[in-house]
């Protein structure tokens, strides 16, 4: 294959290595985007509550020396309406360049749109590993890793894949990040692509081993800065620790190595999580673990003017208004409670509604969310052509790789079921299936690319 080979026939760790240029074109494309259009002019209507929506207030509360507190308008006091990853990283940018500056904007977006290019590496070990690795689709490609080259690339390149880089001032792509490096660190304990087990000395198996500690280390650490950025996403964590244990879980064998690594991700996770909580159960005198507006958001969802998708701000932004005041008198975790009983009540009076709603969020986090018609059909159109297209592909996609029992398929379909699951209950954006998105790029390519006779001989356990 000469020189074209993409690395997989490299020793160790590094035949899963993106080329670096993917990275790089993505994060210039992504800076490009901003500044040609102009995407860090935020819109200063609502006193400037479109610089980051809550987010922009707490940082800018946390700018003034009032804490972290006032998620909305006025001086409301200490907050969780969200955690505090996203924030902070924006009072940093307020710190530094002014508070809603236009420099500030410009900093942030370039800090997601380097997060989002860093998505594209991850998105090239996951295919090389899952499939690469092992010849899966490669359909007389002249490179090794042709399903990594081109999913990586399709991520570096798509525009819906950086959308929320270089327009939102929002916690995505930090989630996503996140969550993808977190799947490749449990495909690398899993071994999923790795080749099968050579000679090695006592020394080189005591290193490996402390490797996959290490490991298990990173992905609570890592999963400590999910449940900081978008605690949606934490019914994936158990499951994915699960998967990683399976082969040993099956055989009811589980082995100390991997009891103690289980034991290491979740010291690592509650270290993370710890300053956070502490400080909620100080401030607010009670125990949050990440979030406390759950009840005020599943109140919007079950009320019946909403049909099950509630727009805007979950609070009033006027301060004068009457819910915003009992909000402010009577403090931001007693009113959550107070929603979430209403809420509950709205909903066992109306079974048959909720049922409705719940079947339609989930077609609608498939299918693409409706929303406010903006004067561009065209426009309006193709956003709902491209978002249901990836769906299609990202479905199919997997649905052929569980029935390959390609390795890995099981962890795809775990946090395919797993990530939406909140959002079928409560509510539905099309942002919110940007976690799972790079995972869709990958099957999409795959599946385009999958064009192997029946009997072929790549499948192993999922």
């Amino acid at each position: 294959m000469g020189e074209r080979v993409v690395g997989v026939k490299k020793d160790g760790m590094r035949r899963f290595r993106a080329p670096w240029v993917i990275f790089a074109v993505g994060f210039a494309l992504r800076v490009a985007v901003i500044l040609v259009g102009h995407t860090y002019r935020v819109r200063t209507d609502q006193a400037n509550f479109n610089f980051g929506f809550e987010a922009g207030r707490i940082a800018r509360s946390l700018v003034m020396g009032q804490g972290y507190a006032n998620p909305f308008n006025g001086v409301s006091g200490p907050t969780a309406w969200l955690t505090p990853l996203y924030p902070l990283l924006i009072a940093a940018a307020f710190k530094v360049f002014g508070v809603y500056t236009r420099a500030a904007a410009l900093a942030v977006l370039v800090v997601d749109s380097a997060l989002s290019a860093a998505i594209a590496p991850a998105v090239y070990e996951i295919a090389a590993r899952c499939f690469d690795a092992r010849g899966i689709a490669r359909r007389g490609a002249k490179v090794a890793a042709p399903v990594a080259l081109w999913s990586a690339w399709l991520w570096a390149v798509y525009p819906a894949a950086m959308q929320y880089a270089v327009h939102w001032i929002w916690e995505m792509s930090l989630t996503t990040c996140l969550f993808a490096w977190a799947i490749v660190v449990a495909l690398r304990l899993r071994g999923v692509g790795d080749e099968g087990q050579e000679v090695r000395s006592r020394n080189q198996d005591a290193g490996v081993e402390a490797r996959k500690l290490g490991l298990w280390v990173v992905l609570g650490v890592l999963w400590g800065l999910i449940a900081l950025s978008n605690a949606s996403l934490l019914l994936c964590l158990p499951a994915m620790m699960i998967w990683v244990a399976w082969p040993e879980l099956r055989r009811w064998r589980l082995g100390a190595k991997t009891a103690v690594g289980a034991v290491l991700t979740t010291v690592a996770f509650a270290a993370v999580l710890a300053p956070w909580v502490a400080r909620n159960e100080r401030v607010l005198h009670a125990f949050v673990l990440t979030r406390d507006n759950f009840g005020v958001e599943l109140y919007n969802s079950s009320l019946p003017s909403n049909d099950g998708l509630p727009w805007g701000t979950a609070m009033p932004l006027w301060q004068g208004d009457p819910v915003f005041r009992v909000y402010e008198r009577i403090g931001e975790v007693k009113f959550a409670q107070m929603r979430q009983k209403e809420a509950m009540a709205n909903l066992r009076s109306e079974p048959g509604l909720f049922a409705r709603w719940t079947v339609d969020r989930f077609f609608f986090f498939w299918d693409g969310t409706p929303h406010a018609v903006n004067g561009r059909p065209v426009g309006e159109y193709l956003r709902q052509l491209s978002y249901c297209f990836l769906s299609v592909c990202g479905l199919l996609g997997l649905a052929l790789m569980l029935r390959r029992r390609v390795e890995g398929a099981g962890l795809f379909a775990l946090v395919f079921a797993l990530v939406p699951l909140v959002y079928y209950m409560v509510t539905v954006q099309p942002r919110f299936r940007h976690p799972i998105e790079p995972l869709i790029a990958v099957l999409a390519v795959y599946l385009f690319r999958s064009t192997e006779p029946r009997g072929h001989s790549d499948a192993c356990d999922t």
